[in-house]
């Protein structure tokens, strides 16, 4: 599972979090049924689906952040730098949150306090995490790391004051101010314009270079996993459908889900090519059926599909019954 080609042969990688069929569930309702994937240290992971897939839910429960939602994990497991956290105290996702595992969400708007300033936001943020003596001085570095121009004027600056790109700069920066492990991002480049969108995704994987972190980037865009990532999780209806190295993911000879998604992106299109369009829209977590959760949107989907819930299959975790035939012609 997400296991890149980079790892010698017979050495078991350095995994910074494993996630072993995990569920969650908010109040009585399963939102999050099982997801399966493992991060190498040093590597990058992108999750990708269409909206209403999960992705979010996966990212709130691997910060352990469910419970602010009145959710729980409901079974399987989650490991963080080799430690058990599937049940961990709220005080002991304190002590990991910010210091080893850090989180970028979707609104940078929402994410920053409106009545502090940047920079008080960023001096308290350092004095909560680090044992910095001059909050001030490393706000700036900070600032600077993440190319942000003007610094000092942006430490003066409140959110609202701040261009979207700029924002999102500062949530960064934010989330990197104590040397995180793992840097989570759900859906970073949100609302933001093309130009920015690449700005901000080449600070990601910058960072990640010079402080040696590891990166889970959440995204419905599979150009940008392609050109980002080391591995991708496919998700859909709360489940990991498929998990590989990001070239094999995108080869096209996976799930059905994947071949759908990718006939559906422009990029591989030809001019005056008709746009793939998947039918229909993934059903909520109270509507899961009851075998494939893909099948009623499949163009493979056989009786069978809609009755028997897939196990997975081995290479490159992928959940298809009908895998081997499909790629059998």
């Amino acid at each position: 599972m997400a296991e890149s080609s980079r790892q010698p042969a017979g050495v078991e990688p350095d995994w910074i979090l494993e996630c072993d069929d995990l569920a969650a569930s908010i109040g009585e309702t399963e939102v999050l049924s099982s997801l399966a994937l493992r991060l190498p240290r040093g590597q990058s992971l992108g999750i990708v689906g269409e909206t209403g897939s999960g992705k979010s839910i996966a990212c709130r429960t691997m910060i352990g952040l469910l419970g602010r939602v009145g959710g729980r994990i409901s079974r399987g497991s989650l490991r963080f730098d080799g430690s058990d956290v599937t049940h961990a105290s709220e005080d002991e996702w304190r002590r990991l949150r910010g210091r080893k595992i850090a989180f970028v969400p979707q609104a940078s708007l929402s994410g920053l306090d409106p009545i502090m300033t940047v920079g008080r936001q960023l001096m308290e943020t350092i004095r909560v995490l680090t044992d910095h003596g001059h909050p001030r001085t490393r706000a700036v570095e900070l600032l600077e790391l993440v190319d942000m121009p003007r610094p000092d004027r942006v430490m003066r600056s409140y959110p609202h004051e701040l261009s979207g790109g700029m924002r999102q700069r500062a949530m960064i920066a934010l989330a990197v101010a104590g040397d995180p492990a793992l840097l989570i991002a759900d859906e970073p480049t949100t609302a933001l314009d093309v130009t920015v969108q690449k700005l901000v995704l080449e600070l990601l994987v910058s960072l990640v270079k010079t402080k040696s972190m590891s990166l889970i980037l959440v995204t419905h865009d599979l150009a940008v996993v392609q050109e980002h990532t080391d591995s991708t999780a496919i998700m859909y209806a709360g489940e990991t459908v498929e998990v590989g190295r990001t070239d094999t993911v995108l080869s096209g000879d996976g799930h059905p889900y994947t071949r759908a998604l990718l006939a559906s992106g422009p990029a591989r299109m030809r001019a005056g090519q008709r746009l793939g369009v998947i039918g229909g829209s993934p059903p909520s977590p109270t509507e899961w059926p009851p075998g494939c959760r893909f099948a009623p949107r499949c163009a493979y989907a056989t009786d069978e599909c809609r009755i028997a819930k897939p196990a997975r299959v081995s290479e490159r975790s992928i959940r298809c019954l009908r895998l081997l035939e499909i790629r059998n012609g």
